[in-house]
């Protein structure tokens, strides 16, 4: 089993900022993916970014240029700097861990309004 904790959601104004960071610990495999997801009430989950062992990074084309990913393989954690914030970007945001199997943190809540 991987336990995944995720932290740092809250509440924010339009054009700022939040960062937030993940945590996997228990049976970690030496060749993982940390991702994170997102998700409105009523919609399905959306991709928002992922880095691999590598350092290999991806990102959904709405996020592109004002998220950064970033990943500590010793700490076996994940941070997600949001910046530029939008009311879209107004979800529940899940930290994903990937290697055979998939675990899925509890999410934290971003809220962006003015």
């Amino acid at each position: 089993q991987v336990q995944v904790v995720e932290s740092g959601g809250g509440a924010v104004q339009p054009g700022g900022s939040l960062r937030l960071s993940c945590a996997a610990s228990g049976d970690i495999f030496n060749v993982y993916v940390l991702a994170w997801y997102r998700q409105v009430p009523g919609e399905q989950r959306d991709f928002v970014a992922s880095v691999t062992n590598q350092g290999t990074t991806r990102y959904a084309d709405s996020v592109k240029g004002r998220f950064t990913i970033s990943r500590d393989n010793a700490k076996s954690a994940v941070t997600l700097q949001m910046n530029s914030l939008a009311p879209e970007d107004t979800a529940v945001y899940y930290c994903k861990y990937t290697d055979w199997r998939n675990y899925w943190g509890q999410g934290t809540q971003v809220t962006v309004s003015s």
